[in-house]
């Protein structure tokens, strides 16, 4: 799992067929569960029994299901195997989509929704990205579904208005599911068959670890983030296309025009803050001044006059410091977390975003009824400065990158003196050795590390 070793195209190509199609699988999914946010409140009026907290419900069933269920669903794979268990996600997927495509009321929609995210197959997936890939190009290959869930996102928000002008929302839901069955195909016909089943634990959950992650308050602080860096986000998105359609009179099939320039500028727009982050060593002045921005955002989405030139400008300054905090806190995560317990770490790290989105979605429902569109952003702004107020005593972990080393430890003994010697190499940090498992992770000083001098 080393960080610095070679590009993609050192992979073999069984580890570049396992790495780009499972991205591939996993951005269907997640485009199909995306590219509602941006028009699903514009259509929710057509429903029967809808109410304001009963849309927000809808657009964020699907992350009370998926918070709960994909660590199980991880574990489950490790006993059945991992193709059953993402082929069977994609499936209950799709099955939820067709509900809430055929769905008249808002109750059957929710319904849908929640069985989408029951087709929780993201432990599972990095379960069997580890299996297909070896450990020094592990890192990229999980990188590489990162990079492709950041992708979807942006393609849904383009896509959702202009799909709704021509098939309307229940024929995005119908996408949705042809999209889920292509994943499934692709599992099935594409992805390399996967040798015997090991417990990866820089890429899975191992429940023995559960309590040392959950007592950690720099991991807490960190998931806490997540949380609410996604409820803000679906709590926006209850309202956004509202405000872009009644407060500034743009019409829905227009909402595209909005989106693509924005996302396009802000992903620019933050990478002088990444390089102040990572290269010169900034990470908590420009994580906290992050959170502030995007605070600051939502406060002017509540205080300024809603016209297309604000909302546009706001929405660019949001989502420049969200996709900066959305590149920073994974890998935080990464170096916060105990050497061994990567996997763990991130799981845990995962549910918490998905709970996010589900929160925001009932946040932004039962304020906007109330109170107005406007009021939505105001409590977004006051959930930010909470999560600033927590993210103020956090301690930036140093830059270390994760690292695997195969071992082999014929008994305890052995793998003490393994570590011992491990630990002696120049820019080792932290070393636990796995004896059951023939490895060694370790944390690494990559600008002192000389991975040659590993006994």
């Amino acid at each position: 799992m080393s960080q610095h070793s070679g590009s993609v195209t050192g992979m073999s190509r069984t580890e570049r067929r396992a790495t780009f199609s499972l991205s591939g699988v996993y951005a269907l999914r997640m485009l199909g569960l995306f590219m509602i946010l941006p028009v699903f409140a514009l259509y929710a009026g057509e429903l029967e029994g809808v109410t304001p907290a009963l849309t927000g419900l809808a657009i964020g069933a699907y992350g009370i299901t998926q918070a709960l269920l994909q660590i199980p669903a991880g574990l489950l794979s490790d006993r059945i195997g991992r193709k059953p268990v993402i082929i069977g996600g994609l499936l209950v997927f799709a099955f939820g989509s067709v509900v809430a495509a055929q769905a008249e009321s808002i109750y059957i929609v929710i319904l849908g929704r929640a069985l989408q995210g029951s087709g929780a197959i993201a432990a599972a997936v990095m379960a069997l990205t580890a299996d297909l890939t070896r450990e020094h190009h592990r890192i990229k290959a999980m990188a590489l579904i990162g990079m492709s869930i950041g992708l979807s996102f942006a393609a849904a928000l383009i896509l959702g208005p202009v799909l709704n002008v021509w098939v309307g929302v229940p024929g995005i839901f119908w996408i949705t599911a042809v999209l889920a069955l292509g994943g499934v195909g692709i599992v099935a016909f594409i992805v390399p068959r996967p040798g015997p089943i090991h417990v990866h634990r820089e890429a899975e959950a191992v429940p023995a670890q559960f309590g040392r992650v959950l007592r950690d308050p720099e991991l807490l602080r960190l998931d806490f983030g997540i949380l609410v860096l996604h409820m803000v986000l679906t709590a926006t998105f209850v309202v956004m296309p509202l405000v872009l359609r009644d407060g500034v009179d743009l019409a829905a099939g227009k909402h595209w025009g909005v989106y693509l320039p924005v996302l396009l500028c802000s992903v620019l727009a933050m990478v002088p803050f990444i390089i102040q982050a990572e290269r010169k060593g900034h990470v908590k002045p420009v994580f906290l001044g992050a959170v502030t921005v995007l605070a600051l955002a939502q406060a002017g989405l509540y205080l300024l006059p809603l016209t297309l030139v604000t909302v546009v400008a706001l929405l660019f300054v949001f989502f420049t410091a969200f996709n900066l905090l959305e590149a920073m806190l994974p890998s935080l995560i990464s170096r916060a977390a105990p050497v061994d317990c990567r996997g763990t770490a991130m799981g845990f790290y995962s549910s918490s975003q998905f709970l996010g989105a589900f929160l925001g979605g009932v946040l932004g429902g039962l304020v906007q009824g109330p109170f107005g569109l406007q009021a939505v952003f105001a409590a977004a702004a006051l959930v930010l400065l909470l999560w600033l107020a927590m993210a103020l005593p956090m301690h930036p972990p140093r830059k270390l990158a994760n690292y695997i080393h195969r071992i082999v430890a014929l008994d305890a003994a052995d793998a003490e003196r393994i570590a011992r010697e491990l630990k002696a190499v120049v820019g080792v940090a932290e070393v636990v050795v796995v004896p059951e498992e023939e490895v060694a992770f370790l944390k690494v000083d990559k600008q002192l590390f000389d991975e040659a001098a590993l006994p």
